[in-house]
Order: structure tokens, then sequence, then C-alpha cells
């Protein structure tokens, strides 16, 4: 599903600790229509995500007090469905993948970033399903009961 198929735009959270880094990823998502909050800290990141839904969260690797892993690992105590991307310069040098970061992208910093982080974005909103709104839900409820 593209961001125009959408009919409220998706919400995205991205953290980072270089002020730079985090407002060049959100002027390119907020061009394609994204709604896009930032936070400089993880442990600020993982506040938010208990305050409000997010449809995917992109993050930098190395970050003070808690690196990306880290956070990855906390937050998927909190939304263990939550989509994440990560972002390293470091993904060859130490090994960083899916597997070994528990993302479900793990994107090199490079020329190519902006372009792989477009197309993890849209693949990772394909593939999550949306939960029906509890009116939806409450209706389809009642419905098995009657029947």
């Amino acid at each position: 599903m593209t961001v125009a198929a959408r009919a409220l735009p998706a919400q995205i959270l991205i953290v980072d600790d270089n002020t730079l880094g985090l407002m060049a990823r959100r002027t390119v998502l907020e061009e394609l229509g994204f709604r896009v909050h930032t936070c400089s800290s993880p442990r600020d990141a993982l506040e938010q995500c208990t305050r409000s839904s997010f449809d995917v969260v992109v993050t930098d690797y190395k970050m003070p007090q808690m690196d990306g892993i880290e956070f990855i690992r906390e937050l998927r105590k909190l939304c263990p469905e939550m989509p994440v991307i990560l972002i390293s310069g470091f993904t060859d040098t130490l090994g960083l993948n899916e597997l070994s970061t528990g993302a479900d992208a793990v994107i090199q910093k490079s020329a190519h970033e902006v372009t792989h982080l477009i197309r993890a974005v849209n693949r990772l909103m394909r593939k999550t399903p949306k939960k029906p709104a509890k009116s939806q839900s409450a209706a389809a409820d009642s419905k098995h009961r009657k029947a």
C-alpha cells in the first residue's frame, strides 16, 4: 500500500541523536506524505511509543546511552509488532542485519540511503496488517453473536 492509497498519512517516528540526519530523513519522508515525528534520544522515543501509535520506527544505530539494537529490544517489549528500520554506517563492519539486530530492515548509510529508506518504509507499510477501528470490530463482534 502506498502513501496515496491510505486515508490518513502513516505515522513514522525517527530516532537519531544527529540533528542533520534526523532532519534530512524527516524532510524526505514528509515530502512523500508521511507524518513524521522525531526524537533525539532513544529513551524519549520509547516514552513517545507508550503515548502514541506509529506505523514505522526508523532508528540510527550509534547513539549515546543506548544503541539502536538496545532500543529495538526495548521497543519490542512495548510494541512487539512495530516495524523497525535500523540505519547505520557500520552495517558491514559490525555485521548488522535483520537477524542480528531484531530490525525488519537494516540500511547502510550511503549515497543510496534515501532510496533504500523509501523502499523499506513502503514495503513495511504494505506488510503491516492494520487493526480494525474499535467501532468496526465491535460491529463485527455483534454480528458474530447474532449469527
